[in-house]
């Protein structure tokens, strides 16, 4: 009997799937992945770990026959609380990378408006404010792309990852969450009272777009943080992009029919998200193109606000749906 074979057989009789015996052993889920096709096998110390978490023998598990080992369900594992792959860590420079990317987004528009008044010196003022206004959506872009495309990477490298937050852990970073949460609103309210108190000039309306830059990246960083934890909901959203019959390998036939039924709402959701972004983006390009051409300042100063509107609808939907749609 091969070492595949025993190997499966032995995480079926403690109905483990491939990323709780990863955990265990301290390798990625891929790694098992490949243990189970053949196409690689474990190092010494992590052949030793698998004895150990199966109670065999090297040789019992290499070249004996252990397929006839009864299921124990009594000796289901307990997956030890360890981050093996380094699911936290990524979180946390995926929150602070794309709350820097936000900013400064926000903050092209602002700097467009500042140095529309602050360089009487040059003949051409608009030509400063451009400049400026596309180094920072440059700079932002450059933020935010490799921040999506690792973010997706890690997602497809694994597409699940068992709970393993303390519950003591995840109260704290929910107090924490309202703190900074709290801490963003702040900002942006300072900033819309300043922008109704101040007088109506470039610099004003810039130093409003700096306080709603600030605030709002406060606030996307907040909801990145806390939103690591509810580690579920990633694991919805990665499996979503690979096919179901990948889904059952990886979550153990006894959670897939729940999985895929959660997968699959998350797949209509996204779609539906997908739709209301790509008009509010026409919209908004609409909005700003026409307001420059036609020097009009209602549309090109508020081309931004399709997009706020995209992000509320793209929240309220998966509340709908969960109150009036249907699993399938």
């Amino acid at each position: 009997m091969s070492f595949r074979d025993n190997l499966q057989h032995l995480r079926a009789t403690r109905n483990m799937t491939q990323e709780q015996l990863a955990m265990l052993v301290g390798v990625s889920r891929q790694s098992v992945t490949k243990w189970e096709a053949e196409k690689a096998y474990p190092e010494m110390d992590k052949l030793l770990k698998v004895c150990q978490i199966f109670d065999c023998t090297i040789d019992e598990l290499v070249q004996g026959d252990l397929t006839g080992r009864e299921p124990e369900p009594a000796q289901a594992p307990v997956v030890a609380l360890a981050d093996v792959t380094g699911y936290d860590e990524h979180k946390r420079n995926f929150a602070w990378r794309m709350a820097l990317a936000v900013a400064l987004l926000i903050l092209a528009v602002a700097a467009g408006a500042f140095l529309e008044d602050a360089t009487p010196w040059m003949d051409d003022a608009d030509t400063a404010s451009g400049v400026a206004f596309f180094v920072l959506i440059t700079v932002g872009l450059l933020v935010l792309l490799p921040t999506v495309f690792a973010n997706e990477a890690f997602k497809k490298a694994h597409p699940f990852v068992e709970d393993f937050y303390p519950s003591e852990q995840k109260e704290r970073i929910q107090r924490l969450f309202g703190y900074e949460l709290a801490a963003g609103i702040a900002m942006v309210l300072l900033s819309l009272a300043l922008r109704v108190t101040l007088p109506e000039t470039t610099s004003a309306n810039g130093g409003f777009l700096v306080g709603i830059a600030l605030g709002v990246g406060v606030i996307v960083h907040a909801a990145l943080l806390v939103g690591r934890v509810n580690v579920e909901e990633y694991n919805i959203d990665a499996l979503s992009e690979i096919s179901e019959e990948e889904i059952a390998s990886i979550v153990g036939e006894e959670r897939a029919s729940g999985v895929l039924a959660k997968v699959r709402r998350e797949r209509r959701l996204g779609a539906t998200c997908g739709i209301i972004m790509l008009v509010a983006t026409i919209v908004a390009l609409v909005l700003m193109f026409y307001g420059n051409y036609a020097h009009e300042s209602f549309p090109a100063r508020f081309f931004w606000i399709p997009w706020m509107v995209g992000g509320i609808l793209c929240g309220i939907v998966p509340l709908v749906h969960v109150a009036f749609g249907r699993e399938r």
